[in-house]
């Protein structure tokens, strides 16, 4: 994690929660070495609230720190290896939004869940879709997961019943951080998306399928989707995303003026995903239909305010091919072909016990790549119902 400086929040056993950048395989306590009074804080927040401007030049003093050997006796007192600090939620969540802006994605669900009608709704391709979601719910990698519990109705019974998820998921997304604040009524551009976005994490908005195919009709996503979202420990700054933007492809029907997009921020990021150690799909975030610029432009396109902290996430990352989905439900046809795992075992959906992990590459300017993290997590059985 040399050249990319990703930032994080971390402590070890004699520091309370510091902000710090990584540095191959060690964090750079920031609260001594940098003098920016935001980064002597618990949390991101502060810092991203300063803007653009001040992001760049506090990255360009880190990247000299690093870069010169001058520098190393002065830094050394202030690494810390990463295998021995303790990582934290690198800012507080303001709101969170999911989008929907994949057309692989939303194709497969919606053969899935509505069999014998259009796939994609028919708005589908003139606004990226979206929903709020919980902000209270997201967690940092790691957290276990517990298994949520709701009503739930299979076609073949003639009633819902409660009880835990029978179809618990993964959804594989790249979230996008916001730093800068935008006042009520006003509407971001996507040529200003820069402006007030920081930086990326990773992203698993996990998913009770039959309580969400149960409830969604007709407001769409609640309680299959507002249990828990993990994200990654590292904030990667859209800075050290250069080499790694380019065009969307063709959008047909063009869309409304508000929603053009005048910069490439389509982005070749691609994921791996692992279920127990075994790696069962490889999702490519550049063929997503809907860039995130046009994203946060329909985001604002009311007058909605933006938040320091706000979160918003691409939605499901699905390629063409069934090794390059996103979700368990593409990947074993809602559950008709249920995959084999190297001990034999099968899945249709999670288990308990279950764990999975995300990581993600991107190009590095220097040539090769660099790795933005992981997030993971292990699923714990349901919580019984107390009267």
């Amino acid at each position: 994690m040399t050249e990319h400086l990703p930032y994080g929040v971390f402590s070890t056993g004699a520091l309370h929660r510091h902000i710090g950048v990584a540095i191959g395989d060690q964090v750079l306590d920031l609260t001594s070495v940098v003098d920016e009074a935001a980064l002597r804080s618990t949390t991101l927040n502060a810092f991203l609230a300063l803007g653009r401007a001040r992001w760049a030049e506090v990255r360009a003093e880190i990247t000299e720190l690093v870069a010169d050997p001058a520098n190393r006796q002065r830094i050394r007192p202030y690494l810390h290896p990463l295998s021995e600090v303790h990582m934290h939620l690198p800012f507080d969540v303001a709101d969170y939004v999911d989008f929907y802006a994949s057309e692989q994605h939303a194709t497969n669900l919606g053969r899935i869940f509505r069999p014998g009608e259009p796939p994609l709704p028919p708005n589908w391709k003139h606004l990226p879709i979206g929903y709020h979601g919980r902000a209270g719910t997201v967690v940092l990698s790691g957290t276990a997961i517990v298994r949520p519990t709701g009503q739930r109705k299979a076609p073949d019974e003639s009633s819902p019943t409660d009880g835990p998820t029978r179809r618990l998921d993964i959804e594989v997304e790249l979230g996008f951080v916001v730093g800068t604040p935008s006042d009520l009524g006003t509407c971001i551009r996507t040529k200003d998306f820069a402006d007030h976005v920081f930086g990326v994490v990773l992203l698993n908005d996990w998913s009770a399928r039959d309580l969400q195919s149960w409830e969604y009709v007709p407001l769409g996503p609640f309680l299959g989707k507002s249990f828990a979202t993990s994200i990654s420990p590292w904030v990667v700054p859209l800075a050290a995303l250069e080499a790694a933007r380019l065009p969307i492809g063709a959008q047909d029907p063009e869309p409304l003026d508000y929603l053009r997009d005048t910069e490439n921020w389509g982005l070749e990021i691609d994921f791996e995903v692992q279920l127990n150690g075994q790696v069962v799909s490889r999702p490519p975030y550049s063929g997503m239909y809907w860039s995130p610029a046009q994203m946060l432009a329909h985001l604002t396109a009311n007058g909605a305010r933006l938040r320091t902290g706000d979160l918003f996430a691409s939605g499901t990352v699905s390629g063409p091919g069934r090794d390059q989905v996103g979700s368990l439900i593409e990947l074993t046809d809602a559950g008709r072909a249920p995959i084999t795992l190297a001990d034999g075992s099968t899945r249709a959906f999670l288990e308990d016990g279950d764990a999975v992990t995300i990581a993600a590459t991107a190009p590095s300017p220097a040539g090769g790549r660099f790795g933005l993290g992981e997030v993971t997590g292990t699923i714990l059985p349901a919580v019984p119902r107390t009267r």
